[in-house]
């Protein structure tokens, strides 16, 4: 095929790029090329990014990939209003064998032109940012804010910090060496080795319906910057913004010269299922996945010709022990609970507050003066409907809803949920959280652990709640709390643990639980950065060493393994 994009063209731009990536996973500091405010995108994209939203709506989506047997669809935005849009469904027959058949190619560009080839898709991604951010608004119900930069820039960011640590991985071993071992007096012993990073095979991208992009972008370009084709399938009720994604890295690859069924679409028909099936298939040889604990599981268990990279459930704990800044932390916690109603793997769940109270700056603040006040610290917030829709965007499913008003029937409500009206969308099923109060003694939660396991029916936060949905928690001491915590995350697992202490010694307490269970902590949050939300290129996103995650985002065990070094030695 010819190919529009040279090498040298894709260097000139985005070689400065993965420079500045690689430098930025070095230091760790703060860095992003992509914007996140929409006006950066220039005066007309709002209107034409929604255009080209609206325009796709009622429409089929082209993608001229082989093995297409039909089409398929049913996206109905959580906003209300259906997307009909139909989608190819494959024949994975005939579309496995295609998505194999231009390895060779890719594996033989190397990491440096496989990284700029990522590099271009991720660039054309972001000038169609505002278009993107309806297409995550409209299948996610994240408010479009939020859907704009987690969806965009934020998910964007992601996608290159995976590009740049795959390039880091398969650049540390030379492409060539020459090898000379001493004889003596004898002639040496000349050899010529070269070295390949030769990709597994084929990676199945299993995406998840609240973060299509945001969590679907760092495998997506780790596979494909390590050789390995990706095929995309989607959430049914998240298909788009992956669609999208898939329409842009097929041009691109067909622009650069190489064959476009390196990445390709895998939709299901209604009630198909076909990620278990895909999963167990010989040609699949790299998984990533979010959702369920229970598929997550499934995926370990039974994908065992491929490397799984699962991103499940956990509990996510915060201990409250004491602060010098109580209007800061309430207002912090009050914003975490209430992002995106509560639908993220980061927000807190449990609230561990010793029963005697917490000190304050304030003052001594008793347990019950601690859960009243955070209730009318996220009562504040979302006071105004205008803002709480802002902030909460839409519950993304049924099952979220009937969680939320299960709470009632799980102990003393402390904040009622209630429902917000969207003067923009009225179908749109808008909750503001609710707050149960909880005993967390020991006696408690230890029993619900008797055997091995908590019981969720007993003790409910002892299992993960999705949703708008939080435990404040009484415990008898923070050095209880702490063993509560401890027990959580070692047999439920935890995207996120946060803290808040004046000690020193609670704090290195605190920190020495996290160490030895492989969960993230946040210490002290009180202003603008919140426990539920990471940037790219300095924090991570899970550890991988808790039931919650097998893998963190990004690191250099998310890539290394993508690929094999092959070693060719010569007689020189």
């Amino acid at each position: 095929m010819a190919a529009q994009l040279s090498p040298q063209q894709l260097s000139e731009k985005h070689r400065p790029t993965l420079d500045q990536a690689l430098d930025a996973i070095r230091t760790r500091a703060y860095w992003s090329p992509h914007p996140e405010h929409p006006k950066a995108y220039g005066e007309s994209a709002p209107a034409d990014g929604l255009g080209a939203f609206q325009a796709l709506r009622g429409t089929r989506f082209e993608l001229d990939q082989p093995g297409a047997d039909g089409w398929t669809g049913g996206e109905i935005s959580p906003y209300g209003p259906a997307l009909d849009i139909e989608y190819p469904h494959a024949d994975m027959d005939v579309l496995l064998p295609a998505m194999r058949a231009g390895m060779g190619a890719w594996r033989e560009a190397g990491p440096e032109a496989r990284a700029l080839v990522c590099l271009e898709i991720l660039a054309r991604i972001s000038a169609r940012t505002h278009e993107f951010a309806h297409a995550v608004m409209h299948t996610s119900g994240q408010a479009f804010m939020m859907a704009f930069q987690a969806g965009g820039p934020h998910a964007q960011d992601r996608g290159l910090e995976a590009v740049a640590h795959a390039y880091q991985e398969q650049t540390r071993t030379p492409a060539v060496a020459d090898w000379s071992k001493p004889q003596g007096k004898r002639d040496p012993l000349d050899l010529r080795k070269s070295f390949t990073a030769a990709p597994r095979g084929i990676s199945l991208l299993i995406g998840c319906n609240t973060f299509p992009t945001w969590n679907g972008y760092p495998g997506l370009f780790a596979s494909l910057a390590t050789g390995n084709p990706v095929l995309v399938k989607p959430h049914p009720r998240a298909v788009l913004p992956l669609a999208l994604t898939v329409r842009v890295a097929r041009e691109v690859l067909a622009e650069a010269g190489f064959d476009p069924n390196l990445v390709a679409l895998a939709v299901e028909r209604p009630g198909e299922g076909i990620a278990k099936s895909l999963a167990v298939r010989p040609e699949i040889r790299i998984i990533d996945y979010t959702g369920s604990t229970a598929f997550g599981d499934w995926l370990e268990t039974h994908a065992r010709q491929a490397q799984v990279y699962t991103e499940k459930a956990g509990v996510n704990t915060v201990v409250i022990d004491s602060t010098d800044n109580y209007k800061g932390m309430l207002s912090n916690l009050a914003f975490s609970l209430s992002l995106y109603s509560g639908q993220m793997c980061t927000t807190p769940q449990n609230l561990l507050i010793p029963r005697d109270g917490i000190a304050t700056d304030a003052g001594e603040k008793s347990y019950d003066e601690v859960v009243a006040d955070l209730a009318a610290s996220v009562a504040g917030l979302l006071g105004d409907d205008a803002r709480a829709n802002a902030l909460l965007g839409a519950l993304v499913n049924p099952d979220v809803k009937a969680r939320l008003e299960a709470a009632a029937g799980l102990g003393d409500v402390a904040l009622p949920s209630r429902e917000v009206a969207n003067p923009d969308f009225p179908d749109a099923v808008v909750r503001t959280p609710a707050i149960v109060k909880a005993d967390g003694a020991r006696k408690v939660w230890e029993k619900a652990w008797e055997g091995g396991a908590a019981s969720d029916t007993e003790v409910p936060y002892l299992a993960e709640c999705f949703g708008p949905v939080s435990f404040a928690v009484a415990v008898d001491s923070t050095p209880e709390a702490l063993e509560l915590l401890r027990r959580t995350v070692r047999d439920k697992g935890a995207m996120t643990v946060g803290a808040y202490t004046t000690s020193q010694e609670t704090e290195r307490a605190i920190e020495d639980v996290c160490l030895e269970e492989s969960a993230q902590l946040s210490l002290n949050l009180t202003g603008g950065v919140y426990v539920n939300q990471t940037a790219a290129f300095s924090d991570f996103h899970g550890s991988g060493g808790n039931p919650a995650a097998n893998a963190a985002l990004c690191d250099a065990a998310f890539v290394a393994n993508r690929f094999r070094v092959v070693e060719v030695r010569r007689q020189a």
